[in-house]
This record gives structure tokens, C-alpha cells and sequence, in this order.
């Protein structure tokens, strides 16, 4: 119960609203960013007018909380965009409904699971948002990987997302234990460790306060900085040289669902083409087959093949390990 009410204070709840008549309502849980969400929902109600669609938004790690202490008595009809490191837990996996969604089959099988489960229509790919003033002002040399990070001069300008809160922050550490293996990779980190201002709840937020000058630099996720660089800030987007991690967001139906046609109608819309066009304004990686590619990416110096520079990341085995490995880091950082 008290973590219950502990949850509740973070919860953001978005709710749309319509004069008409509704078939039917549906409770979504996401962890997508909340600027995105309003752009989705808005073009979802255009395409379903007779659904009210209630969204509860909470970070990577707060979800995934809720969830299991719900999982007894489930809420949500939908979990949308939702990190596949965590969906692949058993706990969240015996709570999904095998559901083939429109478009599910044009996606590459890497992008869904073999039992209906999950799909994903998006991703997002770990970079460092550079402030090229601040590193100018501090005479400080541009990184390009997360071996520089470590470097002494760097300390007290790095701000990284919490892997224990934040899906990008789990992302992040899991390529560099996967590809460097426990025990260098746990080194790396706590040498990193020793130039970290602070660890942000958010995986959006470490771009946000280097670009505002705070610090030289944000390791944070793609969209973010090519989202800083298009609006004018003095960001440059550095896609680490190696380990580059990368998340999938998972989408599914759960078994208890309230209201399960409408709850496949809202499913069936997240692969749809148009869904696909919104995607490519917020997302540096969209599965959908022929989406509009994103200039910002293009523009800020996102690689056009993501295959030939992301760490290819066991997903099963980020998702069994989860909780040991935060309890390591927690350990581990202390902080």
C-alpha cells in the first residue's frame, strides 16, 4: 500500500474527451513522453471518435513497479510503448494476451515476439547531447566514447539517467556490460561514476540541462538532441563509438482487458501508416515499414543504417537480469 501511494504522486493521468457518444472507453499505460502522447492521442481520437482513450504516464522504472503490484488485480486494457527490456518480464508476460494487431506482420521479427505478445513500433538509441559552448568555455575536448567519459577532465560536467528510473538509463549500462562483460563493464561505471554531477530520473533530462549550459554534457537518448539542434542550441549529438545501446518500446494486450475490441482497435492504430508519419517526428528509430524519415536525424548526423552502429543487445537476457543488475548498481553507485 505504501508503495502504492508512494506511485501515485508521480503519476501523470491524460484523458481525452469527446461530445459524442463513446462505444467505449480503454485505460492505456505508457511510458512514452508526455509531449509525444498529446500529439498521438490526438490523431488516435481523430481515427476513433467513439473511444475515450484514459492514459496513465509514469517512467520506465515507475511502470514497471505499478505493474507488478498491480498484476493481481490489472487496470490498464493496453501497456503502449513500454521499454521490451521490462515487458519481457515473466510477471508482465503472463499477463498478455496473444494478439496479432493490423501490421504486426510487416514488421521484422526482431521488432515483435514469436507468441503475439508484444510489438514494437519504436525505439530510441543512447547518444551524449555535447553543449559545444560550455565545452568550448571549459576548454574541454569533444568525447566520442563512453572510454573518454571517464577522463578526469570531465568531472562534474555529466549529468546520466538513473538505470534504476529510467529505461534509457538501463539501456545504456546493459550494452556496456553485455559487450564489455561484467566485470570491465562494472569497472567503466564506477570510474564514470567519479565525474557524475547527478543521476536524473528522466532519460530526456540530461539533454535538456546541458543544452540549457547547466552541464557540457547529457548522456541521453537520440531524439532529445536532434530535437535540441533543429530549435537552435549550441548541442551536438556524439553516438558513442562503441557499446551503443538501444531500446525497443513494446506494446500489448493484456488478458484482463475491460474492453478488449476497442483495446485491439487502439492497437491495431499504433501500426497504422499514420501513426508510422507521427512517429518519425519524435522517434530516431520507427519499425513501421515505409515512415516518413526524420530530417532532424539527418540533419544532427544520425547514421541512416542504425543496424551497422547499435550494440545487438540480448533482450531476454537484459529483461532476466533486470533486478540484479540495478541491485548492483545500486550497490555499486550508491547513489
Amino acid at each position: 500500500m505504501q508503495c502504492m501511494k508512494k506511485l501515485s504522486l508521480v503519476v501523470a493521468v491524460i484523458s481525452l474527451g469527446w461530445t459524442q457518444a463513446h462505444a467505449g472507453a480503454i485505460t492505456v499505460y505508457t511510458a512514452l513522453e508526455e509531449d509525444e502522447i498529446a500529439a498521438y492521442l490526438k490523431a488516435a481520437n481523430a481515427a476513433m471518435p467513439d473511444v475515450k482513450v484514459n492514459v496513465l504516464r509514469l517512467s520506465t522504472g515507475d511502470l514497471g513497479a505499478r505493474l507488478i503490484a498491480e498484476a493481481s488485480n490489472p487496470q490498464q486494457d493496453v501497456i503502449w510503448g513500454f521499454a521490451v527490456s521490462n515487458m519481457l518480464d515473466p510477471r508482465l508476460q503472463n499477463l498478455l494476451e496473444p494478439y496479432a494487431a493490423k501490421g504486426m506482420d510487416a514488421l521484422p521479427a526482431q521488432y515483435k515476439g514469436a507468441d503475439q505478445k508484444w510489438f514494437a513500433a519504436t525505439g530510441y538509441v543512447a547518444a551524449f547531447c555535447v553543449n559545444t559552448d560550455r565545452l568550448k568555455s571549459k576548454n574541454l575536448p569533444m568525447p566520442t566514447s563512453w572510454e573518454d567519459l571517464t577522463k578526469p577532465v570531465y568531472k562534474g560536467e555529466i549529468v546520466i539517467p538513473s538505470p534504476a528510473a529510467s529505461g534509457t538509463g538501463y539501456l545504456q549500462i546493459v550494452a556496456l556490460l553485455q559487450g564489455m562483460g561484467q566485470e570491465k563493464g562494472w569497472a567503466l561505471l564506477k570510474d564514470l561514476d567519479k565525474n557524475v554531477a547527478q543521476y536524473t530520473p528522466s532519460g530526456s533530462r540530461p539533454c535538456k540541462m546541458a543544452r540549457a549550459g547547466e552541464y557540457a554534457i547529457g548522456v541521453s537518448f537520440a531524439f532529445p538532441a536532434m530535437q535540441s539542434i533543429e530549435e537552435g542550441f549550441p548541442i551536438k549529438m556524439v553516438i558513442p563509438s562503441k557499446w551503443v545501446g538501444y531500446e525497443l518500446e513494446a506494446s500489448g494486450l493484456m488478458k484482463t482487458a475491460k474492453n478488449p475490441a476497442d483495446a485491439k482497435r487502439f492497437l491495431d492504430w499504433t501500426l497504422s501508416a499514420q501513426a508510422g508519419d507521427l512517429y518519425s517526428k519524435y522517434k530516431e528509430l520507427v519499425t513501421i515499414p515505409g515512415a516518413t524519415p526524420n530530417k532532424a536525424a539527418e540533419a544532427a548526423g544520425l547514421p541512416k543504417d542504425l543496424t551497422a552502429v547499435l550494440y545487438p543487445v540480448d533482450f531476454p537476457k537484459s529483461a532476466a537480469e533486470r533486478d540484479a543488475t540495478i541491485k548492483t548498481w545500486q550497490d555499486t553507485i550508491k547513489r
